[in-house]
This record gives C-alpha cells, sequence and structure tokens, in this order.
C-alpha cells in the first residue's frame, strides 16, 4: 500500500495548522496585513487537504487500524475524536473567514481565537492518526470510511 497520498494530505494539514498558528501571532502583534497573508495560505493548505483526502477516499477508501486489537477501540475512539473536530474546525473556518470578508471583524474577532484552537488540535490529531495508521503500524485493508471509522 503506497503512503505516498496520505503524507500528501497530512502535510497539507499540518501546515495549514502551523500556520494558523503564525497568523495567531501575526495578529496578536497587530501585523494585520500580515495575518490576512498568512491565513489565505492557511486556508489554501486546508483546501488542498480536503481535496486530496476526500478524492483519496471516493477512488481508494479508507485504511483499517493495522495495530493490536487491544488497542483499536483507544483509537478508534480518537479518530471520531479527531473527525468530529475536523468537521467542526471546517465549518468554523469557513464562517470565520466569511466574517474576515465580509469586514465584520467584531464576529471575526469573536470565533477567530476558538477557530484556530480547533484547527490546531485538528491538525495535530491528524498528524497522529498518520502517525499510527502508516509509520508506528502497518497499514490495515483499505475500505470504506464508514467501515474504517467504526471498525466494522
Amino acid at each position: 500500500m503506497s503512503i505516498l497520498l496520505p503524507t500528501i494530505s497530512t502535510s497539507f494539514i499540518v501546515l495549514s495548522g502551523i500556520l494558523v498558528a503564525f497568523g495567531w501571532y501575526a495578529i496578536a502583534k497587530r501585523q494585520i496585513e500580515k495575518h490576512m497573508k498568512i491565513m489565505k495560505w492557511a486556508a489554501i493548505c486546508a483546501t488542498i487537504f480536503f481535496i486530496t483526502y476526500v478524492s483519496r477516499t471516493a477512488f481508494l477508501g479508507n485504511t483499517h487500524f493495522g495495530g493490536p486489537d487491544s488497542l483499536k477501540p483507544i483509537y478508534q475512539t480518537f479518530l471520531i475524536f479527531h473527525i468530529t473536530l475536523a468537521t467542526v474546525g471546517g465549518v468554523m473556518g469557513l464562517i470565520t473567514l466569511r466574517f474576515a470578508y465580509k469586514k465584520e471583524f467584531a464576529k471575526h474577532r469573536k470565533i477567530g481565537p476558538w477557530t484556530s484552537i480547533i484547527w490546531f488540535v485538528t491538525a495535530i490529531t491528524g498528524a497522529t492518526v498518520y502517525t499510527l495508521l502508516y509509520l508506528i503500524y502497518p497499514g490495515g485493508e483499505t475500505a470504506g470510511v464508514l467501515d474504517v471509522i467504526f471498525g466494522w
């Protein structure tokens, strides 16, 4: 099984998380233009991640956990936590970006820090899932997304 596509998609989610952290730092220093540029790149990287991940899932399926059966329930719980965070973070990211582009800065400032924290944790948990699936344990069989999420 090739890990090229998972490596590419994971690299983009991690890069987006790093850029969000730098963007947060820039706005804390009141570097508004720098913040805007960094966050645009963070959004682009998150979008590339999403397109790569969805394409891989649609055409190739997802990878079952290949580690010991005793760790499978812990992994499945962690995976569901990651997917929930990624979904919430993605939706919040779109809302946060919309507020920025519509110049609704009070709303943007209110939701932005929460969105950043959720996305940063999403990037960390995404990298952890990748590490467990492809680096620490050999990847299991490829199957449909629901089969993999729930361990069927």
